[in-house]
């Protein structure tokens, strides 16, 4: 497969995925965490599922379309393993992190301490969406919707 239908299996995989968990998470309180802003696709896909919502996203530079760039205060901007860390127990609703590399060494580092962040940030109940597998005792996985792929993402419910 071409890394161009990669791509576009991956971008309909995640569309599917965050339209599913926005729907879930709406009623819940709590911030939306939007760890890895990139470009700002997806922090503009979710700003449109759930208007009015505070969505805090992290990366380690801003690269956005400005159009994508989070109000002043809900950008945060250095080492997303350290600068997420200071907002534990902040009660998430959802937290995001497709922070995935494709270089298998650097993806298992960052699945070193993703799990537990996401556990940090999460309030009972909430929903980690994730690029990479997390394994956590407080990580209840849940199933993908129809029509993504096994292992295109990985869905977790905080239990407690």
């Amino acid at each position: 497969m071409s890394r161009l239908e990669s791509f576009i299996r991956r971008m309909t995989a995640q569309r599917l995925v965050l339209d599913m968990v926005c729907a879930e998470v709406e009623s819940m309180q709590g911030p939306i965490l939007e760890l890895g802003l990139g470009n700002g696709r997806t922090y503009d896909h979710i700003r449109e599922r759930l208007p009015g919502r505070r969505i805090i996203a992290f990366d380690r530079a801003l690269g956005a379309h400005p159009s994508s760039v989070p109000p002043e205060g809900d950008l945060v901007i250095g080492e997303i393993r350290v600068t997420a860390a200071g907002f534990s127990g902040i009660g998430a609703a959802l937290v995001h992190a497709d922070i995935g590399t494709g270089i298998e060494e650097l993806d298992l580092k960052t699945q070193e301490w993703l799990p537990g962040l996401a556990v940090d940030l999460l309030q009972p109940g909430g929903i980690v969406v994730s690029g990479l597998p997390l394994d956590h005792a407080a990580l209840l996985p849940l199933p993908l919707c129809e029509g993504v792929p096994a292992d295109r993402y990985f869905l977790y419910r905080k239990m407690g």
